[in-house]
């Protein structure tokens, strides 16, 4: 057998790459926490920003705004990445979306005001991964927090199917 070189798969480097910043326990708890807070913050925000009513599209109106945009966009870019991470991203973010729009109503209702609420989980969330990178003492740079935003879900999810020994 010769010395073969493996080649690692996109998905595979990125999540390694991430998983560099977040060695130190304290950091890795910091973010099994505020990785969901984060994601919920982001989509909550997006999904109740003022979208054009489409009238053909009658009581599915609620479904079509710039969140699900954004939900179809992360998805396909989870897809080219590991198909089997992106169907399951895919499930919760719908589990995610359902809770949105229960605040939402909620909200009609006298409930709190969704995006004031995600802007302040965005930002709490955030000042808790500062002090993890902190705790780590390594944070990266500016252009990695975005891609890292898109991957941390993935890398989050890519740690439970390994603890039950799912291949991704």
């Amino acid at each position: 057998m010769k010395n073969q070189k493996i080649e690692k798969r996109a998905i595979d480097v990125i999540i390694d790459q991430y998983a560099s910043f977040h060695q130190k326990p304290a950091n890795r708890l910091i973010n099994y926490i505020c990785i969901p807070l984060i994601v919920f913050s982001v989509v909550g925000f997006v999904w109740s920003l003022p979208f054009p009513q489409l009238k053909f599209l009658g009581i599915y109106n609620t479904y079509l705004n710039w969140g699900s945009f954004l939900i179809a966009f992360s998805v396909y870019y989870y897809m080219r990445l590991s198909p089997i991470l992106s169907y399951i991203m895919l499930l919760l973010l719908f589990a995610l979306v359902y809770i949105i729009i229960q605040l939402q109503l909620a909200e009609k209702s006298g409930g709190f005001v969704l995006p004031q609420v995600c802007v302040f989980i965005f930002i709490m969330a955030n000042i808790a991964q500062f002090i993890g990178y902190r705790i780590e003492g390594r944070k990266p740079t500016f252009s990695d927090e975005f891609k890292f935003m898109l991957i941390a879900p993935l890398w989050l999810l890519s740690l439970v199917l390994k603890r039950f020994g799912v291949k991704y």
